[in-house]
């Protein structure tokens, strides 16, 4: 069964602690895919010029590369199964052995897949153009058919200058709002020639995206999607004031 292409928005570190509405969105979603043959994931924590890499560990080791947060999510685990042979399969890919999983894998990966029963490889995402970003969607789309979830994982809105940490559930910022708006009414429709356009075409787009490296795994979702299939919103929402948890799926 053709598995989704997906975008999770990761949030704050502090996310994997769970305990709110975006969190159990997330683990309803996962609930649908627990017999998933593996998942390929792209974040915004790996970003990194060409080639492009693949871990291809037999089990995963976790990064955290946050600091300055509560000692418990230093003692989160998260021991899914690594998969060398589908790493071997990604396009243009060199095997990496070094890297473990970063917070913004394993925190969506915990809280939607908490078993950490399904394989996982981490595909580092190009520090290059929105098209070349979406080129690696596509070339991971065929995977989808083997029943292999590809993920972007990243934030729609993310300026760190401007969140508002001491107020998680606060109000959300109408310049945020509106940018966020902006890119869910595109990516239903698969614009992508608006979507490439981003920074002139988008209201807020400079305070929405100060730098690319959380808003480009959406053009690895869109690149996996098919032209036919609906977008279906796994989660609508902001944390502190700005941070975009916004997550959907082609496919779902």
């Amino acid at each position: 069964m053709r598995a989704p292409s997906v975008f999770l928005g990761h949030g704050s570190p502090l996310s994997a602690l769970g305990g709110d509405t975006h969190s159990a969105a997330l683990k309803y979603f996962g609930q649908a895919y627990t017999g998933a043959r593996a998942i390929v994931i792209v974040s915004a924590h790996w970003q990194i010029p060409a080639p492009v890499r693949a871990t291809a560990w037999g089990h995963a080791p976790l990064v955290y590369d946050f600091g300055g947060f509560p000692d418990e999510l230093y003692r989160i685990t998260y021991p899914a199964p690594g998969d060398p042979a589908l790493a071997a399969r990604i396009p243009g890919a060199i095997p990496e052995l070094k890297r473990g999983l970063d917070h913004g894998a394993w925190v969506p990966l915990r809280l939607a897949w908490p078993e950490a029963r399904i394989p996982v490889v981490q595909v580092s995402l190009p520090a290059a153009s929105p098209e070349e970003v979406f080129a690696l969607g596509r070339a991971l789309r065929p995977l989808r058919e083997e029943g292999i979830l590809v993920i972007g994982s990243g934030g729609i809105v993310h300026n760190l200058g401007l969140v508002h940490f001491s107020a998680k559930n606060s109000g959300v910022d109408p310049w945020a709002a509106e940018f966020d708006r902006w890119v869910a009414a595109r990516a239903v429709s698969q614009d992508m020639a608006a979507m490439f356009a981003y920074r002139t075409a988008a209201p807020e787009a400079a305070l929405a995206v100060p730098t690319p490296e959380h808003f480009d795994p959406i053009f690895v979702t869109l690149g996996a999607a098919w032209p036919d299939e609906r977008l279906e919103t796994i989660y609508e929402g902001f944390h502190y004031g700005n941070l975009s948890m916004r997550s959907f799926a082609f496919g779902a």
